[in-house]
């Protein structure tokens, strides 16, 4: 074993004693012999050409791999009063590890006692000169306990005069710098560390405010986004002021117009893609963040994004939209669209599947009005939920990816909706109410969209969630399924992952994922609308046996004269229909003439319009609804649905009138 010291002013300062004294060698050689005696284990020590070497036989040296691994373990886990005593009894069976001197001084440092850590550390580099985590640990105490730079750069100094790509010293002399008000100096060095190891978190840190003291906005959310994704656990403190920078840095670029120049871009290029007009609007009364309505299904010649203000940075919504659609764009292109369907069929599933949760509502004091909404309320989230949630992540990868300008809006919107989701799964009252099935499913949806969170920023807000180890192990192993078809997704395989993560959360009874082209008999939603309207009663299709039947149908009704039950459920369903909104009356006009293609009729009694939740209708209810919608928003189409029902109509309209 051989130790080299250059014989200088750093040699000084391991041997205070040989101070004024560095041209006898003489006695150089004897401090340096006495110190490093090791029982009667004698070193040779050689002093020429300004170093000093030491050869001790290491033979007689006795190592403990076992016990050093062990107080290693015990400082990793903060446990620093316990590993001292076995790192004083290692020192005292070897006193010529380094690394012993090393992890011990790093040990009462962090307890406290910077002196003694200093000593030891200091120990340590006479054992081994080249120690560069000692050198810097000890610079670090004066930088940061002591407040003493100049001495923490000489040590800093000394690592890169060892070892000119230690980035760590580059970083931490560069640090220094800057704290001495030599800013452009001190960023430099930064670079150069940053050059050396692009990946070093408090590099990117430092980068990152040095571009805040510039003004760069940007440059500080970048770097502050860099440092965040490469902070370890055990990095808490930078952590927590990385995560301050980076929102920080987001709010002010949302200020800039960026975020509407994008958006304006992208519209247009769907605009020409799809062919129709996308209009904006502001909706407050949403009960989500922001929603797409395409315009086949809502009868336009435009599709419209609605956006509630009271989320943050809703250019991010808006472009959120717009990938939705340009993903159906994509899917229909390809014969690849279904259609997300949930009905009074499927919710008499979910309400059944809730009878024991309803008992218990009961006898807690809950009314029937109450529980119907909150179960209303319930079916509807959770559908949501599992609809949007694997299309969601589609999307916010391709908008992370494809639109880094945006990255402040992403980061801003979806901070806020995760933060929602956390209370929406964790406040006391909703988890009181909840039924733990549904309970268990949404948390499991929010936990996954703070994964991927977690993974384009860096911000962990899993443990808010206060999820069981159940919860987790689902979350996790659903998310790595989105991941096998990230990375060659094909347009529609978003509508595989719902269904199967529907299954996986015991949810795929209440919707139907329908193949939009087998929906609509191989047209398009466009057609199938432009045909309802034309044919409400499907008799272009000369289908004789729907000929007969509906020939039957008239001449009973005439037979009969006024229908008085048709007049009673007419005058309901004009009760029903006034104060309805004539766009929500057209939608449920179009569901009861699709479900007409087959034929009602009137002895009927489970007849089931989607848009009317909890009700059933029997043939003629059904058909008083059917005519009354219609003769509302489409007087003109009356004809064509072939009901004899002008007189009980005219009836309707002056009692009700």
């Amino acid at each position: 074993m051989i130790i080299i010291h250059p014989i200088g002013s750093f040699l000084e300062e391991l041997f205070p004693v040989l101070k004024g004294k560095m041209d006898d060698e003489e006695f150089i050689a004897q401090v340096l012999t006495d110190y490093y005696t090791v029982a009667d284990i004698r070193p040779e020590v050689k002093v020429r050409q300004g170093f000093a070497e030491i050869h001790i036989d290491p033979s007689g040296i006795i190592t403990q791999n076992v016990d050093f691994n062990r107080a290693n373990n015990l400082c990793q886990h903060g446990k620093f009063n316990e590993a001292i005593p076995i790192l004083r009894s290692l020192i005292n069976k070897n006193p010529a590890n380094s690394e012993y001197y090393r992890t011990i001084g790093q040990a009462y440092s962090m307890i406290g006692n910077d002196e003694e850590g200093i000593n030891y550390l200091i120990d340590a580099l006479k054992w081994n000169p080249k120690n560069n985590y000692a050198l810097i640990m000890i610079g670090n105490i004066f930088a940061r306990n002591k407040n003493d730079i100049e001495t923490a750069r000489k040590y800093y100094q000394q690592v890169i005069e060892n070892d000119p790509n230690d980035n760590i010293a580059i970083n931490n002399l560069g640090t220094n710098l800057i704290q001495a008000g030599k800013v452009d100096e001190g960023m430099e060095y930064l670079l150069r560390a940053h050059a050396i190891n692009p990946e070093y978190p408090n590099t990117l840190y430092g980068i990152a405010l040095v571009n805040q003291m510039k003004g760069n906005i940007k440059d500080v959310f970048n770097y502050s986004l860099q440092c965040m994704k490469k902070c370890g656990k055990g990095e808490l403190d930078l952590s927590t002021n990385a995560k301050q920078l980076l929102l920080e840095s987001a709010q002010a670029i949302i200020k800039t117009d960026i975020g509407e120049t994008t958006f304006t871009k992208y519209r247009e290029k769907l605009q020409k893609n799809s062919g129709k007009a996308i209009k904006v609007e502001i909706d407050n009364t949403l009960d989500t963040a922001a929603k797409f309505e395409f315009a086949e299904k809502y009868d336009r010649d435009y599709h419209l994004i609605k956006y509630n203000q009271k989320y943050p940075a809703h250019h991010h919504l808006m472009m959120h939209e717009l990938v939705h659609l340009d993903f159906a764009t994509s899917a229909r292109s390809d014969s690849r669209n279904r259609l997300f369907i949930s009905n009074n069929k499927t919710k008499e599933i979910f309400l059944s599947d809730l009878r024991q949760h309803r008992l218990s509502l009961l006898k807690k004091g809950m009314s029937e009005d109450s529980i119907k909404e909150y179960f209303d309320l319930l079916f509807d989230g959770i559908n949501r939920q599992i609809f949007n949630a694997p299309i969601d992540l589609f999307i916010e990868d391709k908008l992370f990816e494809e639109f880094q300008v945006l990255r402040p809006y992403q980061l801003v919107s979806l901070y806020s909706l995760i933060m929602d989701g956390i209370k929406a799964t964790t406040d006391k009252t909703i988890v009181k109410l909840s039924p733990p099935a549904i309970l268990h499913a949404s948390k499991v949806l929010n936990l996954i969209g703070a994964l991927q969170f977690r993974d384009l920023y860096g911000i962990d807000l899993l443990s808010d969630f206060k999820a069981t180890t159940l919860e987790d192990k689902t979350a996790k192993e659903m998310y790595a399924e989105f991941y096998e078809y990230r990375d060659d997704r094909e347009s529609g395989e978003e509508y595989e992952l719902i269904e199967n993560w529907a299954k996986d959360l015991k949810l795929e009874k209440y919707f139907e994922l329908v193949d939009e082209e087998i929906f609509g008999k191989e047209k398009s939603l466009d057609d199938i609308i432009d045909e309802i309207e034309k044919d409400p009663f499907d008799m272009e299709s000369r289908d004789p046996i729907k000929e007969k039947e509906m020939e039957e149908f008239q001449k009973s009704q005439k037979e009969m004269g006024t229908n008085m039950a048709v007049v009673m459920y007419m005058v309901e369903a004009l009760e029903f229909f006034q104060n309805m909104p004539k766009q929500k009356i057209k939608e449920i006009a179009y569901e009861i003439a699709l479900q007409g293609t087959q034929g009602y009729r009137p002895e009927n009694k489970n007849y089931i319009i989607g848009l009317i939740p909890d009700k059933k209708f029997s043939g003629y209810h059904i058909l008083a609804y059917y005519y009354v919608s219609w003769s509302l928003v489409m007087p003109e189409m009356l004809p064509q649905l072939q009901l004899p029902y002008d007189t009980e109509y005219k009836l309707d309209r002056k009692s009700v009138v």
